[in-house]
């Protein structure tokens, strides 16, 4: 078993680095050092286990289940990696069969963004990213990046720090298109690195019965349609929720500078892990609150400084539209109305049913269930938490805090319920029949549907409930008060890592 996890780290590290390498040496350097990072990942990992694993915490089947996953993620993984050297390889995507999701690229957004915020131009004008010719009442002619089409911007400012730092490119329209593939080999190997550093720590950060059952149904989340669909696209989400709950390993290990610096990038990048600094205030960590706010205000002069003024301007003209979600295009396309989990986006889903919509109410609804979630968030943080529950309770409140978002669509939205799911699968022994019903909740969450795949989308919306209500049923679970809750009378600072 040792020697398996240690296999399946190595060479989900060498397919990382054969990404990276790729982007600056041609592919037999490349194969040289995915080879060399491989072996020594997995040497490593074999005579200093990241985790203490117990045998007796894995039956048979569970074994098998995990080393059958781990096979076909690295698999997908290597799939995906062929795609990210060459996308006219549209056979290793991860839908083949949909044009749609072989041509959506969310990375092109922040490519954009990042080369025109500091030539004076506005990051969120559409013109940036859609052709002249767009009807704002009908779905969005993309302009193309290359085989890809362009996405728009919606996050902050500050987040653009980070594919400036992987691209360092500056100008007034799309960046060239060699420069952009090799953004994206860069961003898929930093993604694929970072998930797989989160799910390993978060599983040690528990005993060791525990973390051996978490990192045996690990690879469950890495095979996972939804996170293969974001490491296509390049997609963020993922990262900020493994960068969040790095983050948060870290501070309650009292490595509060390096904690805090991630999840400070994190709030400033898509704000909704800022739930977190509600529960680390509630909790009444003042340091580890300060530190975060301290690197929260360095990134924003940070981009100031590099940007100038322009981008900080444009976001706060931009917001009021952001958090009504009528900034999103995607709201011009009923099909993406209906594979929308977020809490506001109900309001355009009844739509579909023939119920009045409007992005007013949807603000409406967002603010009042962001008030109710915040509320929520006092509440577990001010119970005494023993330290097997704190990272599931971490990640219930980051899905509590991405159901606020005004378009939430099915391609990352169940990855920290999938994850989740692994987490409250390990408390307890693996039975067979609790491993039965873990592999039915996840085909539950890989439910999905091509945009470009026909079908009614009132019957879309219907059959996406089933993943949406499972991704809220999980983030309930560890919010749940046990049978006698304390109050904490002050920080706490239990666990080690």
């Amino acid at each position: 078993m040792r020697r398996g996890v240690a296999a399946s780290l190595g060479l989900a590290a060498g397919i990382a680095s054969f990404a990276a390498a790729r982007a600056f040496a041609p592919a037999a350097a490349a194969w040289v050092a995915a080879v060399v990072v491989a072996a020594l990942a997995a040497v490593l990992c074999d005579r200093r286990p990241p985790i203490a694993l117990d045998p007796a915490a894995a039956p048979g089947a569970l074994r098998l289940a995990g080393g059958v996953a781990a096979a076909l993620a690295l698999v997908a993984l290597s799939r995906l990696a062929v795609f990210a050297v060459d996308p006219s390889r549209t056979g290793f995507s991860a839908v083949p069969n949909s044009d749609w999701e072989v041509r959506h690229s969310c990375l092109t957004a922040y490519a954009v963004a990042a080369r025109v915020a500091g030539t004076g131009a506005n990051v969120y004008d559409d013109a940036l990213y859609s052709l002249p010719d767009d009807d704002p009442a009908a779905p969005r002619r993309p302009r193309m990046l290359g085989p890809f089409k362009v996405d728009v911007y919606e996050y902050p400012p500050p987040f653009l720090l980070l594919p400036r730092a992987l691209s360092w490119s500056s100008g007034g329209d799309l960046p060239p298109e060699p420069e952009f593939e090799r953004l994206r080999l860069l961003w898929f190997a930093l993604d694929v690195a970072v998930i797989v550093a989160a799910l390993v720590v978060v599983a040690r950060a528990l005993p060791a019965p525990r973390a051996t059952r978490a990192i045996l149904l690990a690879p469950l989340v890495v095979l996972a349609l939804p996170t293969q669909s974001f490491l296509q696209k390049g997609n963020v989400q993922g990262m900020i929720l493994a960068g969040s709950m790095l983050a948060m390993v870290l501070l309650e290990g009292r490595r509060t500078a390096a904690g805090g610096a991630l999840l400070a990038f994190a709030t400033a990048s898509k704000l909704y892990p800022g739930l977190l600094g509600v529960f680390l205030l509630a909790r009444r960590r003042w340091r580890d609150a300060f530190v975060t706010a301290a690197f929260g205000a360095a990134f924003a002069l940070a981009a100031l400084a590099l940007f100038g003024r322009g981008p900080w301007e444009a976001f706060l003209d931009h917001m009021p539209r952001l958090l009504s979600g009528e900034s999103f295009p995607a709201f011009r396309n009923p099909k993406a109305v209906a594979i929308n989990f977020s809490i506001p986006g109900l309001v355009y889903k009844l739509g579909l049913f023939g119920f009045p919509a409007s992005f007013a109410a949807m603000k409406t609804v967002g603010t009042i269930y962001m008030i109710a979630a915040i509320g929520v968030v006092v509440m577990v943080a001010r119970r005494t938490l023993l330290p097997e529950e704190k990272p599931l309770v971490w990640l219930a409140i980051l899905i509590l805090a991405t159901l606020r978002s005004p378009f939430l669509p099915q391609a990352y939205a169940p990855f920290p319920a999938l994850w989740l799911l692994t987490l409250v699968a390990a408390r307890a022994d693996m039975t067979g029949r609790r491993l039965a019903a873990v592999l039915l909740a996840w085909a539950g969450l890989n439910i999905g549907w091509a945009l470009d795949w026909p079908i009614d989308p009132r019957a879309l919306a219907l059959l996406i409930a089933i993943p949406q209500a499972l991704t809220i049923l999980l983030a309930i679970v560890p919010l749940l008060p046990r049978r006698s809750p304390e109050a904490v009378p002050g920080g706490d600072r239990v666990m080690t890592s």
